[in-house]
């Protein structure tokens, strides 16, 4: 068992100032209690909050191909990967990959490498797995029910980013994005969207067999980009714990008001606004519409995201701290185990020299009660 001492500790309740706690087989114990232990680690003053939980999140993407058409080895990447995280303060990941109707990055097969290797491995930062299905990826769908049939996959998502050819803004959205991920003219990926078209309504009725399996497996659903109340009760009706990236605020404020929590991306929230021309994550959190903030695309920005908060003057360091760490892990059923320094739950947790809201004050990440990084030594 070990002991820290003279710290400041991030409980449910608020700070506990120059206190103590105990990590006993990777859990928490003695919280505030002065408890024997045989080592003992002197904090000297530092903040020990809880670790950071990153629901959404395709970063690791860059990774894989750094460039369009470019695939690195799948092992060095996400070995790769998990050293990003840490150095992020993240300590539960869920490796946000997409079941795709495209080829390479978002294949189905190379989902289904991710999640060999990633279960199959021992990643420093604890990993579980998020599915973004796509609803026009009808192909070899009984594939998709083993895995969640298996328990290989910890969260859903249902997407549909492919774009009708009437809607030219998404259209063209759709081809910038594929142009990052892919080599293709613009006459191939013309071509390949409109013989998609199709494949929407198959996924369509397929979908309503997938959200069978998530109840009957009791694995958490999200809905994705919701912009219209059609959508959002539809959402409803399938039984979504929580709401990525809700369009508008009446369609965020209709998530909430039955129970569904609202997730918005880190990057939007540190940049100002939505790359996308959605609604931003200021703008969501001033209305009480912002539950849960994930990394999305950038680590570092979720680290950052409740100092932000706290200096837009939206609430205390202590309560946007939750939208990383309590909250999401509440959204996705796993609040038992961590998401707070409480006893008994797991002991993933930061050391942080000052609360000035800056990367560099990260001394320490420990994950179950082991030390996965450190930046210097405390005596």
């Amino acid at each position: 068992m070990t002991k820290y001492i003279n710290c400041n500790i991030l409980t449910e309740d608020g700070w506990l100032k120059e206190s103590t706690f105990t990590v006993e087989n990777g859990k928490f114990k003695n919280i505030g209690i002065d408890a024997k232990a045989e080592k003992v680690v002197d904090l000297q003053g530092q903040y020990v909050l809880p670790g950071i939980i990153d629901i959404h999140g395709d970063s690791f993407e860059r990774c894989i191909a750094p460039r369009p058409g470019v695939h690195l080895p799948l092992e060095s990447a996400i070995y790769e990967n998990d050293n990003y995280l840490l150095s992020a303060g993240i300590t539960t990941f869920f490796y946000s990959i997409t079941d795709s109707f495209e080829g390479g990055l978002r294949s189905r097969e190379n989902a289904k490498e991710m999640i060999e290797f990633i279960k199959g491995n021992n990643l420093r930062c604890s990993s579980l797995i998020h599915i973004r299905h796509e609803v026009a990826n009808t192909k070899n769908f009984d594939e998709l029910l083993q895995w969640i049939e298996d328990g290989k996959i910890d969260l859903l998502s249902i997407n549909d980013h492919l774009p009708r050819l009437e809607d030219k803004k998404r259209l063209q959205r759709y081809k910038n994005g594929i142009k990052r991920r892919m080599v293709m003219s613009e006459e191939e990926i013309e071509e390949f969207i409109a013989s998609l078209q199709n494949e929407r309504l198959v996924g369509e009725k397929q979908i309503d067999q997938l959200v069978a399996y998530t109840q009957k497996y009791n694995l958490p659903l999200a809905s994705h980009d919701d912009d219209s109340e059609e959508k959002v009760n539809r959402a409803i009706e399938r039984g979504v714990r929580v709401a990525e990236f809700p369009m508008d605020k009446e369609c965020a404020a209709l998530h909430k008001q039955y129970g569904v929590s609202t997730l918005f991306g880190a990057p939007n929230l540190i940049r100002g606004g939505s790359h996308v021309g959605a609604l931003g994550a200021y703008e969501a959190a001033k209305a009480g519409l912002l539950d849960i903030v994930c990394s999305d695309y950038h680590y570092p920005s979720l680290f950052l995201s409740p100092f932000k908060i706290e200096a837009l003057g939206l609430e205390s360091l202590a309560d946007a701290w939750k939208r990383v760490s309590l909250y999401p892990a509440k959204a996705v059923g796993l609040a038992n185990k961590i998401g707070s320094i409480a006893e008994a739950k797991d002991a993933d947790f930061l050391v942080l020299n000052s609360l000035e809201g800056s990367l560099n004050t990260l001394r320490k990440v420990v994950i179950k009660g082991k030390e996965q990084l450190e930046f210097d030594s405390v005596k």
